[in-house]
């Protein structure tokens, strides 16, 4: 089983990937790959939108005869960045109190 992928989380996991250093759109999918499966189509939606916002920014490069498209993260993405990883711990916390206790019986009866 696998669970849904929610806009904001997708945005964070882009936005923390992109922290680490500028990438293009295919390496960046290959890295959030790692830990969420994601298609590189599903991926551009969130990038647009994350530059539309003021997140992102981008620049172009030649390689190989064509120009690929690099993403940078903006101050104001690496605010929503800290936002969400703040909502993350907290998020996390109150979900682990349910998914993590063993052991404990209901004490309905």
């Amino acid at each position: 089983m696998t669970f849904q992928l929610g806009a904001a989380l997708l945005d964070a996991c882009v936005l923390a990937v992109l922290s680490r250093g500028d990438a293009y759109g295919y390496v960046l999918t290959q890295q959030v790959r790692q830990v969420i499966e994601v298609s590189e189509t599903a991926l551009y939606p969130v990038l647009r939108r994350l530059q539309k916002d003021g997140c992102l920014d981008t620049y172009d490069q030649p390689y190989q005869g064509r120009n690929r498209r690099y993403y940078r993260v903006t101050p104001q993405g690496v605010e929503r960045l800290e936002e969400y990883r703040q909502q993350w711990c907290l998020y996390k916390s109150r979900v682990d109190t349910i998914l993590l206790k063993e052991g404990q019986e209901n004490d309905e009866g």
